[in-house]
């Protein structure tokens, strides 16, 4: 009698399939999904202290809202300082960029609870990456809150083996080739953190942080070039302090 095809390795350690990444999101646990080159792997949850405890940093930091979901950024119009021409500018840099995106918000405007956690001195913290082949984890959870996955004081890891190094088992990681179809971007592309940029009310565009996506530039201030010829963004101009860790 033919026994059948002898069973393969069982699960990784600390490695989740998507169901499973779906099902610690439900649970409010943080899980470490990855994202296209040239981004890093990152942290989310639904629960924002559960991000930052995976991160082994205080609980109550500020983190940024992953506003992947059109929902989600439809419910902040009336909390953000943002005319229609600067609010179309945003919602194209968070989709088309996959910048991580500080936004104005309106003085004294009602907001919704759950941006106070991405929320800061005035201004609230925006990821927007919509990566194709990580939908079918993201969309059933319009609020979900995200930084690079990294321990403080070390790189974002680039790919699920690092991922897996730094967090696994205690915080589950999916690995890019899970997904269908695989991503993760050309092996041995360089990756890093998103490059976070400001967006003042009248449209505005400065940069922050630095990251993947001015890394390709000569210097920063040649993205934020592109960015206004492209996108049609007032100038700019850098800032003379580095910002403080995201």
């Amino acid at each position: 009698m033919n026994p059948g095809p002898e069973p393969g390795p069982g699960p990784r350690p600390g490695v989740v399939d998507p169901d499973g990444a779906r099902r610690t999101l439900r649970s409010g646990a943080a899980v470490v999904l990855p994202n296209p080159a040239p981004l890093t792997y990152v942290v989310a949850a639904t629960v924002p202290h559960a991000v930052n405890t995976a991160k082994g940093r205080p609980a109550g930091q500020a983190v940024a809202l992953w506003a992947h979901h059109p929902g989600t950024l439809a419910a902040l119009d009336g909390a953000l300082d943002l005319g229609p021409a600067p609010a179309a500018l945003a919602r194209r840099l968070l989709a088309e960029e996959r910048v991580t995106l500080l936004v104005p918000l309106r003085p004294e405007a009602d907001r919704p609870d759950w941006l106070s956690p991405a929320s800061q001195d005035g201004w609230a913290l925006l990821f927007g990456a919509r990566w194709e082949p990580l939908l079918p984890v993201l969309d059933d959870f319009p609020v979900l809150y995200v930084s690079s996955a990294n321990r403080t004081g070390r790189p974002p890891a680039g790919t699920s083996a690092l991922a897996v190094a730094m967090f696994a088992p205690a915080t589950p990681v999916l690995p890019a080739g899970s997904l269908a179809p695989a991503g993760g971007g050309p092996a041995g592309a360089p990756r890093a953190a998103t490059t976070t940029l400001r967006l003042h009310t009248d449209g505005r565009v400065e940069l922050h942080r630095p990251g993947a996506q001015d890394r390709p530039f000569p210097a920063p201030g040649r993205y934020l070039d592109r960015i206004r010829q492209e996108y049609g963004a007032p100038g700019g101009r850098l800032p003379g302090a580095p910002p403080a860790e995201r």
